[in-house]
């Protein structure tokens, strides 16, 4: 009888491992995006990345005042070529005075889309509009429509987006040369080219990844790429936030690195 036992739970042991119960299926279904009535992805909300790409976009230690992160470039290289990047190490030196943040510039795309406040999407078919918490920065992103005849210098570029599947592609060119990646003194010129992808991987999570060229500047094109997170929290909204250019204490936390009153 024992061993009639044992034969009889061998022979079942397998069907329990490949026959799940109802509700671990359940778990296990993936969850559906949602949708605009056109079928597209709804990226409607206020979004907000967790990441340190603000201070530095590479891999960077802790220090006072700045956040510690792994960094958001694929590779963590920058192809800078030789004279933009003694460039880069300058602008690192004198970032105190040279960041366009810390003089109350517009950050520029991508920068604005990982700085450390929320922003808000508010989605159409003909365009897409992003509402930033810092500054009352406005951009827009065209979906009909190409690219004006340039050049033309712009703060935040000309945006023309179309849809690959459920992958919002977003073509940037037109900037002007005076914003930053970053705090930490990546820059590029007039000639920076973005292709800017938004990729739904649940319903409140985005996969951004961004690709920059600028044959000024870098040797060959690089990709940076994060996640976007939707706020949930009940009556979360977006506050007013002014920059004031000598109020430094926030960005640069040594004496000798603000810039006298």
């Amino acid at each position: 009888m024992r061993l009639r036992f044992l034969i009889l739970l061998v022979l079942a042991t397998p069907l329990c491992l490949v026959c799940p119960s109802d509700s671990s299926a359940q778990a296990s279904a993936p969850v559906a995006i949602p949708r605009t009535a056109d079928g597209k992805p709804d990226f409607s909300g206020i979004w907000q990345v967790t990441n340190t790409a603000a201070w530095d976009i590479q891999a960077h230690a802790a220090q006072k005042g700045v956040p510690g992160g792994p960094g958001v470039v694929e590779g963590n290289e920058i192809p800078y070529q030789p004279w933009a990047l003694a460039k880069k190490k300058e602008n690192y030196e004198r970032r105190a005075t040279l960041d366009p943040e810390a003089k109350c510039y517009l950050p520029g795309v991508p920068r604005l889309n990982y700085m450390p406040f929320p922003f808000q999407i508010v989605q159409t078919p003909d365009e897409i509009i992003t509402m930033y918490e810092y500054v009352h920065a406005v951009r827009y992103i065209f979906m009909t429509g190409a690219h004006p005849k340039g050049p033309i210098d712009w703060w935040l570029g000309d945006s023309r987006g179309r849809w690959e599947g459920d992958t919002l592609v977003v073509d940037v060119v037109h900037f002007n040369d005076q914003t930053w990646f970053d705090r930490a003194g990546n820059f590029h010129s007039d000639a920076l080219h973005l292709i800017e992808r938004y990729t739904p991987i649940g319903p409140d999570h985005i996969q951004y990844d961004v690709t920059v060229e600028d044959p000024k500047v870098f040797t060959r094109p690089w990709n940076m790429s994060m996640i976007l997170y939707r706020h949930k929290e009940k009556l979360f909204q977006l506050f007013d936030y002014e920059c004031y250019a000598f109020d430094l204490q926030h960005l640069y936390p040594y004496p000798e690195m603000r810039v006298p009153r």
